[in-house]
């Protein structure tokens, strides 16, 4: 448990999953495979649409870009995994904690919508990170946890991404100060959440 605590204070979070969650997981580990492949298919979508708003950002162009061909290839790859397992995609399915963190975004303030988009992307990103963390070290399928561990890396380095995007184009101390509110309005929208097996967030 201590090992978590830590791995969550380097992501910044301030809530730890609780740990009956991989045990939850592993007994649904095909609607774990299921979600995560539309996670990542959300992801990639993400970064299209922050491209499409901020063409203009040069710096969030070039960077983005690349992270949503990464995001691509990480859908296939999880597709390619459910396919040797016999799982099917399936239906989307909603996602309670990123509709928890949108309802919490700043409306009406245009100067500001960006750093709310770029800090609500490394909230997921950290989730995610932690998540598949804890896959990687806990899930009893050999297999699985080496998979789980490289989606790991590149979600922490997608979340380091992100708050250093908001730094370029805001100031440094706004970034700090808007990334702790955040911070605490994720662990609230986390506590609210049921428990779920069957879900990466």
């Amino acid at each position: 448990m201590q090992e978590e605590i830590t791995s969550v204070k380097m992501l910044g979070l301030k809530l730890p999953t609780d740990p009956r969650w991989v045990n939850i997981a592993e007994k649904s580990i095909e609607d774990i495979l299921v979600d995560h492949a539309f996670c990542e298919q959300k992801a990639a979508t993400s970064g299209i649409s922050l491209i499409v708003k901020y063409p203009e950002h040069k710096k969030l162009v070039d960077e983005v870009t690349p992270l949503v061909a990464e995001e691509w290839g990480h859908f296939r790859k999880v597709l390619k995994e459910m396919s040797k397992r016999g799982i099917e995609l399936g239906k989307t399915r909603k996602d309670d904690y990123v509709l928890g963190l949108h309802q919490h975004m700043m409306k009406g303030n245009t100067e500001l919508k960006l750093l709310e988009n770029l800090l609500v992307c490394a909230l997921i990103e950290a989730r995610s990170c932690e998540r598949f963390r804890l896959l990687s070290l806990y899930c009893a399928d050999e297999n699985l946890k080496s998979f789980y561990h490289e989606f790991m890396v590149s979600e922490a380095g997608h979340y380091r991404m992100f708050i250093d995007l908001a730094k370029e184009y805001y100031p440094a101390e706004k970034v700090k100060a808007r990334w702790a509110e955040w911070l605490e309005i994720e662990s609230k929208v986390l506590e609210s959440l049921e428990l779920r097996g069957d879900r990466v967030h």
